[in-house]
């Protein structure tokens, strides 16, 4: 699985893309039939202190997996989408037909 992860009009930052790397390889390894995952890290303005927000779109046998996270920080951010990620391919591991 090749991942692409963008900073959006925000510094770069290794760990942050280690993290987000290492967390997704792990979905990989129990979803092997994921191709393709693309993450972006964008900073809105936000008075109620939230405004972290991370996007995750993978790339799989059919429609296309998207989840979005909007927390107080980068780490939660990742984590809620990437857990909401593993929900809906759960769901859609549970459609395949075994032959």
């Amino acid at each position: 699985m090749t991942i692409d992860v963008q900073f959006i009009q925000m510094p770069t930052s290794e760990a942050m893309e280690a993290l987000v790397s290492k967390k997704l390889n792990t979905l990989a390894r129990k979803y092997d039939w994921i191709i393709r995952a693309q993450v972006q890290f964008k900073q809105e303005k936000n008075p109620t202190g939230k405004g972290k927000i991370c996007e995750m779109e993978l790339s799989a046998p059919g429609p296309r997996i998207f989840a979005k996270s909007n927390e107080d920080d980068f780490e939660k951010a990742a984590a809620s989408t990437i857990k909401e990620l593993e929900k809906q391919l759960s769901k859609r591991k549970s459609t395949f037909q075994k032959h």
